[in-house]
């Protein structure tokens, strides 16, 4: 879809909007000719997100929501908000994600809550909530983001590849029950990409974009953007993530192990 095809009467919800691939998310869609709805907990870089896309693209117009995604009530604050302003959101981004390197047992049990409610019941439920009217309206597009991960259950990044997991399971049901409405959800399926969620050292980080192992942000919304309107089940960029998927799978217990008690000095307790 070219810059300015739309006449700006249709929606789009980026969670996560603050910064990082939210906010490419954020203007990519506007260029597409979406309003936007950009949710996120830090207030001050969200107004940075929506200034970006009105400079950009000045007959776009952007509600802001400030919102914890980790809430219970996360879900239903940002659907009652878009509400009440009469928002027709047919696309939805679930992009907002947490990461870490660390053991479950090391980790605080806040951080173990907050995972999963960000990566899990918050998307399940803003899915939940913006289908029905999409569904009723005939159009609709729903991105989430899953991981290369979802295959890698090992430790360390034991609980980020387990909710990626549940993303890929829910958002392939749900696509299957929005068959023939016009209502379309696609995983995107990212191995390493080059954002500070990634924790790397600038050395390692130059060498895996050398290497293709880590792809840039651009390119990766992109992709996932491209899958999406296309009505794609899913996409994983990047060959060697395709590659590696099966080895993933069956690396024995015993390797696993041995490698994760070899790293755990050097893993960041949160």
């Amino acid at each position: 879809m070219k810059k300015n095809e739309r006449e700006y009467k249709a929606w789009a919800l980026v969670t996560g909007a603050a910064s990082g691939m939210g906010r490419i998310y954020a203007v990519r869609l506007a260029r597409m000719g979406y309003d936007l709805v950009l949710v996120d907990i830090n207030a001050e870089k969200l107004e940075e997100t929506s200034d970006l896309v009105k400079s950009d693209m000045p007959v776009c117009n952007v509600l802001t929501v400030v919102q914890d995604l980790s809430a219970p009530d996360a879900a239903d604050r940002v659907f009652e908000t878009t509400e009440k302003a009469g928002c027709e959101v047919e696309v939805l981004v679930n992009n907002a994600g947490i990461m870490y390197c660390q053991g479950i047992a090391e980790t605080s049990e806040r951080m173990l809550r907050l995972i999963m409610a960000v990566h899990m019941t918050t998307p399940l439920m803003l899915s939940r909530k913006y289908v029905v009217g999409m569904k009723e309206r005939g159009c609709g597009y729903i991105l989430n983001i899953s991981s290369l991960a979802a295959w890698m259950i090992w430790p360390g990044i034991g609980m980020y590849g387990s909710t990626k997991r549940f993303v890929r399971d829910y958002s392939r049901e749900l696509r299957i029950e929005c068959q023939k409405t016009g209502v379309s959800v696609t995983n995107a399926y990212f191995g390493a990409v080059d954002t500070p969620l990634v924790p790397l050292r600038d050395d390692l980080r130059k060498l895996a974009r050398a290497l293709a192992v880590m792809i840039s942000p651009e390119k990766a919304v992109d992709k996932a953007l491209k899958a999406t309107f296309r009505r794609r089940k899913g996409v994983m960029p990047g060959i060697l993530n395709k590659i590696f998927r099966p080895l993933c799978i069956i690396m024995p217990d015993c390797l696993l192990g041995w490698i994760y008690r070899k790293a755990k000095p050097y893993l960041m307790k949160v």
